[in-house]
């Protein structure tokens, strides 16, 4: 049975209707389970909630936010708006990050949600989102696991698929991703319904980080 996470009270539950309401403006699709075509950022939000449930079942309504606007209107500064070198990725990433945390703060203080939301649960979310503290955060820790998850279950095999990603460039990336997960996190990851050639790359990742 899928576990659910705590109901949501009328202004938190109304600040997830905004945010899918700004990810549904993305032009860019993806496919859900049913095989329809939707938004791709909405995609990602709803698996974001759905991998949050099994990571942190007990979530507080500023981590459920959190996580459905990890990527709030992240189309509206593409990667390729930044150099495509591993500089060029962080800044881009670290403004990501940035912009959204800004954005979704103001979009929890608007007047269209009544009851107000307290800034101080405004500000958490937007601290969530950049993602402070990560090493004794146990929240931002969730939140970096879940994104963890769905690259792992819904973006890994198409990325591996890439003619411009090689072997090697795709067991350092799943080594990172791995380092970046908690106990936790990487015991869901473990039993994930993954691919043949996800789990001889995931074998080959682990192997290399246990030898380093």
């Amino acid at each position: 049975m899928t576990p659910e996470l705590p109901q949501l009270s009328a202004q938190f539950t109304q600040a997830i209707e905004l945010i899918d309401q700004a990810h549904a403006q993305d032009t860019r699709e993806a496919k859900n389970a049913g095989d329809e075509k939707v938004p791709y950022e909405l995609h990602y939000a709803k698996k974001m909630t759905s991998w949050l449930a099994i990571r942190c079942p007990e979530a507080s309504p500023v981590l459920q936010v959190a996580c459905r606007a990890q990527h709030f209107r992240r189309w509206e500064t593409p990667r390729n708006s930044f150099p495509m070198t591993r500089p060029g990725y962080l800044t881009w990433r670290a403004k990501q990050k940035s912009q959204a945390a800004s954005q979704v703060a103001d979009l929890l203080s608007t007047s269209e949600i009544r009851p107000a939301i307290p800034q101080e649960d405004c500000a958490r979310v937007a601290a969530l989102i950049r993602k402070e503290k990560l090493d004794s955060d146990p929240e931002a820790q969730a939140l970096e696991d879940v994104a963890c998850l769905v690259f792992l279950d819904d973006q890994f095999d198409d990325f591996e698929k890439r003619h411009d990603v090689d072997e090697e460039k795709i067991v350092n990336i799943l080594k990172k991703t791995w380092g970046k997960m908690s106990p936790r996190g990487r015991e869901i990851a473990l039993g994930m319904n993954l691919s043949d050639k996800a789990k001889t790359l995931i074998g080959k990742a682990l192997a290399s980080a246990e030898g380093s």
